[in-house]
């Protein structure tokens, strides 16, 4: 594939300041961390609580270790997962959500690809979506979004797509659908993050391919997100469980930092935490006083 089926590679301006819940993120101003709290029996990382209580002290330890945000699901998007309907996945998350809402005051994500779950995740208290389908699933999603104003995550998933042969080619094109999507619905752009889709689709080599590209992303313009917390692509380089990918995953956060990723979706906050800071400390030349 020649270099003239990538988008154009050109310097933008960070973009503009967005309030999420009570929280003014300044993109371009250091990499944020987001803690990730799954409220399911069959999440991949094996971390699935849904216990409210424990739920809480989890977020509350993760906003200490430095979580700027903590994105909150009930349904596994892992390969070969049990898919659950609107009902039971609102009866693991609206618990679990309430609490953690009672407890943080950070902002709250929600991770669903259902509007149905969305709409009764913002009456409770959530701050934003996170849509592993980017708004290329549920029909209803944008509209809900376009109407409540609420702030979303939009994430481009290979998982049935074509290759074209080109990582960032494609995760451009279907990242640029979803925006179109979103302004259809009458969402402001700049109420839009993206995530290109760590590991949903891809192979090993074309994962690697994406970390070594991100910067390239930058010139959609929009705040990103991305999310390699444990995954398996980090286990397949280097041989290990879920369990003991955490020196792994850090080497994908710093390298996210130094490509200007604005967030990084992890499970281990407090050592991801401190790698971001190292590195926005040489990549951006900015050193956080405070972990929050």
């Amino acid at each position: 594939m020649t270099a003239a089926a990538r988008p154009p590679a050109r310097l933008t301006a960070a973009p503009a300041p967005l309030r999420i819940g009570d929280t003014l993120f300044e993109w371009g101003s250091r990499t944020y961390v987001m803690g990730v709290i799954n409220a399911t029996p069959d999440s991949f990382s094996g971390d699935g609580v849904l216990d409210p209580s424990m739920v809480a002290a989890r977020a509350c330890a993760m906003v200490e270790d430095g979580a700027s945000l903590i994105d909150v699901g009930a349904e596994s998007s892992r390969p070969g997962r049990h898919s659950v309907d609107a009902d039971e996945e609102w009866g693991r998350l609206g618990p679990v959500l309430r609490a953690v809402r009672a407890a943080v005051a950070v902002p709250v994500t929600v991770d669903t690809t259902k509007a149905a779950v969305a709409e009764r995740a913002f009456d409770a208290g959530a701050d934003a979506l996170n849509d592993i389908n980017g708004l290329r699933g549920d029909s209803d999603l944008a509209a809900l979004l376009g109407r409540r104003g609420c702030p979303a995550l939009l994430m481009h998933n290979q998982r049935g797509r074509g290759f074209s042969g080109d990582v960032i080619a494609d995760i451009a094109a279907g990242l640029e659908v979803s925006l179109a999507i979103a302004k259809q619905a009458g969402l402001s752009r700049d109420a839009v993050m993206l995530d290109p889709g760590f590991g949903f689709g891809w192979e090993v080599e074309q994962n690697l391919e994406m970390l070594r590209r991100l910067a390239e992303l930058k010139a959609l313009g929009r705040p990103l997100l991305i999310g390699t917390s444990r995954k398996s692509t980090i286990g397949a380089v280097l041989g290990r469980p879920e369990g003991e990918r955490r020196w792994g995953t850090a080497a994908t956060v710093a390298l996210a930092a130094q490509a200007g990723v604005d967030i990084v979706r992890v499970h281990d906050v407090r050592e991801m935490a401190d790698v971001a800071r190292m590195a926005d400390a040489v990549a951006r030349g900015t050193v956080a006083r405070e972990r929050s």
